[in-house]
């Protein structure tokens, strides 16, 4: 599959997932929060269903995400937001800790684009 035969509705169920798991919620807790079954749930996450409005809303409530982020992360406010969070967990931070934290992240990065070059 190129990036190209990639629908909307796989980019934003894979945010879904993404936003889910590092929540550490697994599909079933989602499910409950959201009033969504599970094997749907499923579905959005694959891209396999597209959802009802109702049901975005619910996940992005369950998630305690904004809609923006899982539409749209690419956008400035969203970015904003980011940098808001990052700025956050460095907050009480001692120098050091953020030396290390900064090292991490850029080699996180460095690794991430390696693997989208392939």
């Amino acid at each position: 599959m190129t990036g190209r035969d990639i629908t909307e509705s796989q980019i934003i169920g894979s945010r879904i997932r993404e936003v889910r798991v590092k929540k550490g919620m697994s599909q079933a807790e989602l499910a409950v929060k959201a009033n969504i079954s599970l094997p749907h749930i499923s579905d959005i996450e694959l891209g396999k269903s597209r959802m009802m409005l109702a049901s975005f809303v619910r996940i992005t409530e369950a998630l305690q995400v904004s809609a923006d982020s899982l539409l749209r992360p690419d956008i400035p406010e969203v970015k904003n937001l980011y940098q808001s969070e990052f700025a956050d967990i460095l907050y009480d931070c001692t120098p050091a800790e953020i030396d290390s934290i900064l090292k991490i992240v850029k080699e996180l990065k460095a690794t991430m684009h390696k693997k989208e070059e392939y």
